[in-house]
C-alpha cells in the first residue's frame, strides 16, 4: 500500500510541477497514465487535464487574436469537449469544476463566443472568489479569468447605452484588468522563485554584457517564458482605459504602481513597453503644473510592500510584491521622470538588440528595432527641448551597433550632433544619410549649412548644395528654392575670400543670380528677401535694398536680421532719429538681442552723445550676467572641454571691422611680447595661405547660448575672413607662450561667453575714450585684458587710449602690435596711418592708409585720413580727389557696416 501511494504522490507532484511549467504534452502523458487506473474520480481529473493540456498546447501555437477565430472554431473542440466533462456534480467533488468553468471562458473568448465567456464566469462566480494563496497555476488561471471577463465587456455591447452605464461598465473593467495585472505580476514572481535562473530585481544587477547587445533572435532568454498575449494586453489595457475616462492621474499612479512590482524574468521585456509608454503619457499629456511626484505613492506602495512581506501567507495574498528601502530613487520633478524612464527602456533596448542580420532573425531584429527607434523617438523630443545633446549623442553612439542600413537612426543621429555642434562628426553622419537616401535634400542641405557656419568648407558646403539641387530638381522638390538660396550664400562666403576684384565680382554677381532665382521659385520666402536686400546693400545700391528688406519684413514682421538691416539703412540714409525710434521697437520685441543694443549705443551716440550711449553700454553687461551667469557656474567643471570645442568655430572668429573677439584667453608678459610679435609675423604668414582649410562660420544666432558680437567681414578684394582665421590663430599660439611667461588661467566657463563680455567692455571703453573719461576706459580695458589679454582688438584699443592721450609712440607700438596678429584689422592700419601723420612721417603714413583702403575701398575713414596726409605732402589735387571720395562714401555710410549683420539660416 505504502508503495502505492507512493507512485500516486510521484505522480501527482509530476503533473503539478508539469503544469506550473507549462510541460502540456508531458501532462498530457501523465493524464493518461492517471486515466488507466480505472479508479473513481481519476477519470475526470485526467479528462480536465486533457482539455487543460489541449487547450493550453494550442494557443501557445495559435495565440488568441481576432485573426484567429475562424481556426480556433475547430483547433478548439476536443479540448472543449474533455473540459465539458468536468463542470458536473462529480467534478465539483474534485474541485475542478471551478478551473474547467474559467478554462471554458478562455476557450470560448479565443473562439470569439465573448457572451459564452462571461456566462462561464458568471457561472464560476468570478466576483465571489476570496483572495486567498493559490497554487502558481491556480494565480494564472485567475488572472487570465479576469483579463478575459475585461476583455470580452468590452466586445460585448450595452442593452441600454446610458451615459451611467458607460460609466459602470468602464470601472468594472478597469477593475477586471488591475486585478489582472496584480495577479499577473504576483505569478510571475512566483515562478521566478520556482525556476534556477536567478531574478533581475533592478536595472543596476545586470551584467555588463547585457548593455552590448545579443546576435541571438532571444537576448538572454527572455523569452523562453511568454506570459501570452491575454495577460500582456490586461496589463496594459487598465492606464489606457484610465486615461479614456479622463483620469490621467490614476493611469499615471497604475503605471508606477506596475513598474515599481519586483522585476521578474518574464517581464523585462514588458517593463520596457510599460516604461515607454509612461513617459510618452507624461511627455504629451501631462503639463508640469498638473505634475505630482511619486512620492507619497511610492511611499505607500513601499507600506504595502512592507506589511505583505510581514504578513503571514494567506493575507494580502493577491498584490504583488514592489520594491522597498531607504536608498530608492524617487524623481522630483516632471522632468526627472521622463528621462529616467526613458533612458532606463533605452538600456533594455540596447540590452536586447538583435545584431545578427541573418534571414532567421530577421523578424526578431525588425521587432528589437522597432522598440529601440519607439524610445529614441521620445529621447530626442525629451532631451531636445531641454538641450540635452550631450546625452542624446551618447545615446545614439550605443544604438549604432544595430542601425545597420537603417536611415531613421542615422538621420536622428546626425541631427543630434549637429545640435550638440559635433560639427565634424555630423558632416560624416550625414554623408551617410545621403548615402542611404540619394533623394531627400534636407539632409544636403543641413550639411552645407554646417560646412558654410560652422567648418569653413565653402567649397564643401557648395558641393553638398549642388546634391541638394540635384535632388531637389528630379523631384520638383518645394526646397528648390531654399537650394537655390543657400548656393548664392555659399559663393557670397566664398567671395569673401578671394582675393582678386575681377573675381570677386563675378562671384557676387552668381551669388545675385542665385538669389534672384530662389526669388522666382518661391516668392514668400522672407529670407531670400533679405539677403537680396543684404547684397544689395554691401554694393551700396540703398533703394533696392530698402525695397526687399520692406518685402522680407512684410513676409515676417519679426525677422531680427531684417529689422537690423532697415535700421542700418536708415543710418545710411542719416536719419538716425527714425532708426533708433526702430530699434526702440525691435528692442520691445527682443530685449535680450546684444546686435541691436549694439547698434542702439551707437546711434545714441550720435544722436545724444556718449554718455547716453554709455548707459546702453552698461545695461549690456547687467544682460551679460542674466543670461551667461548661471551656465558659466554650472559650466565650471568642463571649462576646458568647452574652450577646446569652441576653437574650431567660425562663430568665434568671424569678426568685422567694428565687432571683433578673439579664440582663446591669453596672458600678457610685456618684458617679452615684443620678442614673441616679432616671431609670430612669419607663422601669421604662412597660416594666410590660401591653400590651408579655414574654419568659418558666417551665422550668429540671437540666441541665449549662441549670441556673439562677431560678424561677417567686408567683401573687398583681401581675403578677410582668412585673416581672420590666421589671427585667430595667431593668437592661440601666443597663448601657448603667454602661458609659460606667466601665472594667467583661462577664465572657467563656456569660451564664447567671455567672448562677449569682451565686446561689451570695449564698446564701453571707446564710449569713454570719446566723452573724454580715460581713466574709466583704461579701467574698462583692464577688465577685458583679465580676460583675453591677446586678443588684437584689445591692443588696438590700447593704441587707440594712448592716441587720446597724445601718446604717439606708445600709440604706434600698439596698433603694431595688433597688426602682428591680423596684418588685415582696418581700423588698426587705419589709425597707424593717423599716428605716422602726427608723428610727421607722411610717406609711411599714405602707404598704410593705400593699404587699408586696399582692404576695404568703401571705409570713409581712411579715404579723409590720405586726403590730409596728402595736403601735408603738396599733393592737393589728388587729396581733392580722396576727400571728396570720402564725402562721396560717406553719405551712403550706416553707423556701422552692413557686414556687422550676421548672416542667418531661418
Amino acid at each position: 500500500m505504502s508503495g502505492k501511494t507512493t507512485r500516486a504522490n510521484r505522480l501527482e507532484t509530476d503533473i503539478e510541477r508539469s503544469r506550473e511549467e507549462s510541460n502540456w504534452k508531458r501532462v498530457i502523458e501523465l493524464a493518461e497514465h492517471l486515466k488507466a487506473r480505472n479508479q473513481p474520480g481519476l477519470e475526470t481529473l485526467a479528462n480536465f487535464l486533457i482539455g487543460e493540456g489541449k487547450l493550453e498546447s494550442y494557443l501557445e501555437e495559435n495565440p488568441p487574436t481576432e485573426s484567429n477565430i475562424p481556426k480556433a472554431k475547430n483547433g478548439l473542440a476536443e479540448a472543449r469537449r474533455y473540459l465539458l466533462m468536468c463542470i458536473g456534480e462529480p467534478a465539483k467533488k474534485l474541485e475542478v469544476s471551478l478551473d474547467a468553468l474559467l478554462l471554458l471562458s478562455k476557450l470560448e473568448y479565443a473562439m470569439g463566443d465573448y457572451e459564452g465567456a462571461l456566462g462561464r464566469l458568471a457561472t464560476a462566480g468570478l466576483d465571489q472568489l476570496t483572495e486567498k494563496a493559490l497554487p502558481t497555476r491556480s494565480l494564472r488561471i485567475v488572472a487570465e479569468s479576469y483579463a478575459i471577463k475585461g476583455l470580452s465587456s468590452e466586445k460585448v455591447p450595452l442593452t441600454n447605452n446610458s451615459k451611467y452605464q458607460r460609466a459602470e461598465k468602464a470601472e468594472k473593467m478597469i477593475k477586471c484588468f488591475e486585478l489582472a495585472g496584480d495577479l499577473t505580476l504576483l505569478y510571475l514572481q512566483e515562478q521566478d522563485k520556482l525556476s534556477s535562473t536567478p531574478s533581475t530585481h533592478s536595472l543596476q544587477s545586470l551584467p555588463a554584457s547585457n548593455t552590448t547587445g545579443s546576435t541571438s533572435p532571444l537576448p538572454h532568454g527572455i523569452e523562453n517564458k511568454k506570459i501570452g498575449v491575454i495577460l500582456e494586453t490586461a496589463l496594459q489595457r487598465a492606464p489606457i482605459l484610465h486615461m479614456k475616462a479622463g483620469q490621467l492621474d490614476k493611469a499615471i499612479s497604475r503605471y508606477r504602481s506596475m513598474l515599481s512590482a519586483v522585476e521578474s524574468t518574464s517581464t523585462q521585456h514588458l517593463r520596457l513597453t510599460l516604461a515607454r509608454q509612461l513617459a510618452e503619457v507624461l511627455l504629451r499629456g501631462c503639463s508640469e503644473h498638473a505634475y505630482k511626484v511619486p512620492s507619497q505613492g511610492m511611499r505607500a506602495i513601499e507600506e504595502k510592500s512592507r506589511s505583505s512581506s510581514s504578513l503571514k501567507s494567506g493575507e494580502n495574498p493577491w498584490k504583488p510584491q514592489h520594491y522597498s528601502g531607504t536608498n530608492l530613487f524617487i524623481p522630483k520633478n516632471i522632468n526627472e521622470e521622463i528621462i529616467l524612464l526613458l533612458l532606463i527602456s533605452e538600456a533594455m533596448a540596447v540590452r536586447e538588440a538583435v545584431l545578427s542580420q541573418s534571414p532567421e532573425f530577421k523578424n526578431a531584429r525588425v521587432h528589437a528595432y522597432d522598440n529601440a527607434t519607439a524610445v529614441y523617438d521620445l529621447l530626442c523630443i525629451a532631451l531636445a527641448r531641454r538641450k540635452q545633446f550631450k546625452i542624446l549623442i551618447e545615446v545614439f553612439e550605443r544604438a549604432m551597433k544595430f542601425s545597420h542600413e537603417e536611415s531613421h537612426v542615422w538621420q536622428q543621429f546626425g541631427l543630434a550632433l549637429a545640435c550638440g555642434r559635433k560639427d565634424t562628426r555630423a558632416l560624416l553622419v550625414l554623408q551617410e544619410v545621403h548615402r542611404l537616401l540619394p533623394a531627400e535634400p534636407h539632409y544636403c542641405l543641413l550639411a552645407a549649412r554646417i560646412c558654410f557656419q560652422q567648418l569653413g568648407k565653402i567649397e564643401k558646403g557648395l558641393e553638398w548644395v549642388e546634391k541638394a539641387l540635384k535632388s531637389s530638381e528630379e523631384r520638383n522638390s518645394v526646397l528648390a528654392a531654399r537650394c537655390h538660396l543657400y548656393y548664392g550664400l555659399g559663393l557670397t562666403l566664398n567671395a569673401y575670400q578671394t582675393q582678386r576684384q575681377t573675381n570677386y565680382h563675378s562671384i557676387r554677381t552668381k551669388a545675385l543670380e542665385s538669389f534672384i532665382r530662389a526669388q522666382q521659385l518661391d516668392s514668400s520666402d522672407h529670407l531670400v528677401e533679405f539677403y537680396l536686400a543684404l547684397h544689395y546693400a554691401q554694393c551700396y545700391h540703398l533703394n533696392e535694398a530698402t525695397q526687399h528688406v520692406k518685402l522680407a519684413l512684410y513676409l515676417r514682421s519679426a525677422h531680427p536680421h531684417s529689422l537690423h538691416l532697415l535700421i542700418l539703412l536708415l543710418s545710411a540714409e542719416k536719419d538716425y532719429e527714425e532708426a533708433l525710434e526702430l530699434v526702440e521697437a525691435a528692442l520691445a520685441e527682443y530685449p535680450e538681442n546684444l546686435h541691436l543694443l549694439y547698434v542702439r549705443a551707437s546711434l545714441e551716440e550720435a544722436v545724444y552723445g556718449g554718455e547716453i550711449a554709455l548707459l546702453t553700454a552698461r545695461h549690456m553687461l547687467t544682460l551679460w550676467q542674466k543670461l551667461y551667469k548661471e551656465q558659466l557656474i554650472s559650466d565650471i567643471s568642463d571649462a576646458h572641454s568647452q574652450q577646446h570645442a569652441n576653437h574650431d568655430t567660425y562663430s568665434i572668429f568671424n569678426m568685422s571691422d567694428k565687432d571683433t573677439a578673439p579664440t582663446t584667453a591669453e596672458s600678457s608678459a610685456p618684458t617679452s611680447m615684443g620678442l614673441v610679435f616679432s616671431e609670430v609675423v612669419s607663422l601669421n604668414l604662412r597660416l594666410l595661405s590660401p591653400t590651408i582649410q579655414m574654419d568659418t562660420n558666417p551665422e550668429k544666432h540671437v540666441t541665449k547660448s549662441q549670441l556673439t558680437l562677431d560678424s561677417p567681414p567686408h567683401p573687398p578684394t583681401a581675403s578677410v575672413h582668412a585673416e581672420s582665421v590666421a589671427a585667430s590663430r595667431v593668437e592661440q599660439a601666443l597663448s601657448e607662450v603667454a602661458s609659460s611667461l606667466s601665472s594667467y588661467q583661462p577664465k572657467p566657463g563656456p569660451h564664447q561667453a567671455w567672448l562677449l563680455q569682451i565686446q561689451i567692455w570695449l564698446l564701453t571703453a571707446q564710449l569713454y575714450i570719446k566723452t573724454d573719461q580715460l581713466t574709466e576706459a583704461a579701467n574698462c580695458l583692464q577688465e577685458a585684458s583679465s580676460i583675453f589679454p591677446m586678443s588684437h582688438h584689445i591692443m588696438f584699443m590700447k593704441g587707440l587710449l594712448h592716441e587720446k592721450k597724445h601718446e604717439f609712440h606708445e600709440a604706434q607700438t600698439c596698433y603694431q602690435n595688433a597688426l602682428a596678429i591680423n596684418p588685415y584689422h582696418l581700423k588698426s592700419l587705419r589709425h597707424l596711418g593717423v599716428v605716422y601723420h602726427y608723428l610727421g612721417r607722411e610717406r609711411l603714413a599714405e602707404k598704410t592708409l593705400m593699404d587699408a583702403i586696399r582692404i576695404d575701398p568703401h571705409d570713409h575713414h581712411s579715404w579723409e585720413t590720405l586726403g590730409e596726409v596728402l595736403v601735408s605732402l603738396g599733393q592737393l589735387e589728388a587729396s581733392s580727389k580722396c576727400l571728396q571720395t570720402a564725402i562721396d562714401i560717406e553719405s551712403k555710410s550706416p553707423i556701422l557696416p552692413f557686414s556687422s549683420i550676421p548672416f542667418c539660416y531661418e
